[in-house]
């Protein structure tokens, strides 16, 4: 795992949600993640590829967080994981994505972006297209925990 790749996703995510959603992540201390389970119930996944390195970006929501997330944005309360919760999660996977690269760029990276996809279900996978180590990065907020993973190659 290249380290390189971490802190702009971290700063990334942080402005979005600060900016987006008027909340303020605080991130935990990142682990090595052991397994493919998502963390949380609706996962967004975006891919970088370039010609100096490949990265594969995910973050998994609980529901507490997720409804938070889509209140503070949309100024709607969702009841379930619907397609209007999903369609915001691969957005912010997204802006996520941008901004990582924006920084990325300043630093002589040249990356394409992806598509973002999203899966949702208590337990699903977190499908990562690059094979290696994952970077597993714990977040808090005031609505509890969610989780970004970074996959490089």
């Amino acid at each position: 795992m290249d380290v390189r790749f971490v802190n702009p996703v971290l700063d990334s995510i942080v402005n979005v949600l600060s900016t987006m959603a008027q909340m303020t992540p605080e991130a935990g201390i990142p682990v090595l993640k052991a397994d493919s389970r998502a963390r949380g119930v609706v996962t967004g996944l975006i891919d970088f590829s370039g010609k100096q390195a490949k990265v594969s970006t995910a973050i998994s929501f609980p529901k507490p967080v997720v409804f938070e997330i889509t209140k503070r944005m949309l100024r709607t309360e969702p009841q379930e994981v619907d397609d209007m919760v999903m369609d915001l999660v691969g957005e912010i996977a997204n802006m996520m994505a941008g901004g990582a690269k924006a920084s990325l760029e300043k630093e002589g990276y040249d990356f394409e972006l992806t598509l973002p996809t999203v899966d949702a279900g208590e337990g699903h996978e977190v499908k990562h297209s690059i094979s290696g180590p994952v970077v597993l990065l714990p977040f808090k907020t005031e609505s509890g925990e969610f989780f970004v993973e970074i996959c490089s190659g």
